[in-house]
Parts: C-alpha cells; structure tokens; sequence
C-alpha cells in the first residue's frame, strides 16, 4: 500500500549533490599543487608536473559536465 503511494507521488528534485562542493574542492587543491609544482625552480619533477596537469584536466572536465548538467 505504502510503495503504491510513493510511486505515483512526484517529488521536485534538484541537481545539487553536496558531493559537488568536494569535487570543486579538489580542483582548487590539485590547482594549487600544479602551480607550486610548475614554480618549483631548481631541479622540476616532470613527472609529477605531468601527473598534475592530467588530473586537472579530468577534474576540470569532470567539473564542468557536473555545473552544465545542473542547470
């Protein structure tokens, strides 16, 4: 009887997720951690210079199919 009822009950929802607050968190740390790296003067770990371009990449991409997909 219960389920019957909930089913035909329409229910507003928005696309907000609070896991989205974390992923733009994330964005901004991998950010940050990609300029540090890149103002590293003496001796740049290309590997990891490469490994945080990517990431930002993906998270970058990752984020703006998440905003665009909201609206």
């Amino acid at each position: 009887m219960f389920l019957a009822e909930e089913g035909t009950a329409t229910v507003a929802t928005s696309g907000f997720d609070p896991f989205d607050v974390f992923m733009l968190a994330f964005t901004v740390l991998i950010f940050i951690g990609f300029v540090r790296l890149l103002m590293h003067r003496p001796r740049k770990n290309w590997f990891a210079i490469g490994f945080a371009g990517v990431s930002l990449l993906l998270f970058l991409t990752i984020d703006a199919i998440m905003i665009f997909t909201i609206w």
